[in-house]
């Protein structure tokens, strides 16, 4: 009966692209999908996610580098390098107005000799669906329960949060104006792909420590997860 449900709303779905246009049906049928993952379970595990470090080729490349991760346990064979050099970029300054990381990466990727920011959750989204089209899912802005029903049917997680995995004091954090209006950003921006959970830790591979599975607090992780706007990204 689930199922028949599932298909039925499916085909709803789809038959609307006549009206509102191929991405926006693409992107709800994905988003659909998740109701219908295998309920959340109290811990998860998924072993053999692909450990990668950023340094020292990308002294700000985390989440291309996590996007790597992501995209080799799904079989994708490519790597950072390659990601950093398609992911698209903006200027760190332009006209006055700083870039938006909500656009692209902001500044330089390869040093910090140069200025420079990072990159959120639209263009990784972007560049994952050039490898895997149509088979991921931008979780951005939903509760931190669907990142751990995700993780619970096999699947890792990209996010956003900051290089302490603690919410960050206000102080931390600086407003920019940007061509799209202005945008919250800290230099404490972090990426790192959740590969586990139980009821008191979140289980990470983050590209700037020297070992995978990284034990973070879960109470601080999903503070500081919401902290950064909610973003997480991943492929069914």
């Amino acid at each position: 009966m689930k199922k028949l449900k599932y298909l039925f709303v499916f085909g709803i779905i789809l038959a609307a692209a006549f009206f509102i246009g191929k991405d926006k049906i693409i992107q709800k049928a994905q988003v659909l999908r998740l109701d219908f993952l295998s309920e959340m379970k109290e811990a998860a595990m998924i072993e053999d996610v692909p450990f990668i470090k950023q340094l020292p080729e990308l002294p700000r490349g985390c989440e291309v580098t996590s996007l790597a991760m992501l995209l080799q346990y799904k079989g994708v064979q490519v790597d950072k390098m390659q990601l950093a050099s398609e992911i698209h970029r903006v200027p760190f300054e332009q006209n006055g107005l700083r870039g938006n990381p909500y656009e692209g990466f902001v500044g330089n990727i390869y040093t910090k000799n140069e200025r420079g920011y990072g990159v959120y959750n639209q263009p990784i989204f972007n560049l994952a669906e050039k490898y895997v089209p149509e088979k991921v899912i931008n979780l951005t802005g939903r509760d931190v329960q669907d990142i751990y029903k995700v993780i619970s049917s096999g699947s890792p997680v990209w996010v956003i949060i900051n290089t302490t995995f603690k919410p960050l004091a206000e102080s931390s954090f600086e407003t920019w104006n940007t061509n799209s209006g202005k945008v919250k950003i800290t230099y404490y921006e972090h990426s790192a792909v959740v590969i586990g959970y139980d009821q008191n830790f979140v289980y990470v591979n983050d590209p700037l420590k020297n070992n995978p599975r990284f034990a973070v607090p879960r109470a601080e992780f999903e503070k500081a997860w919401e902290q950064m706007g909610k973003q997480a990204i991943t492929i069914l």
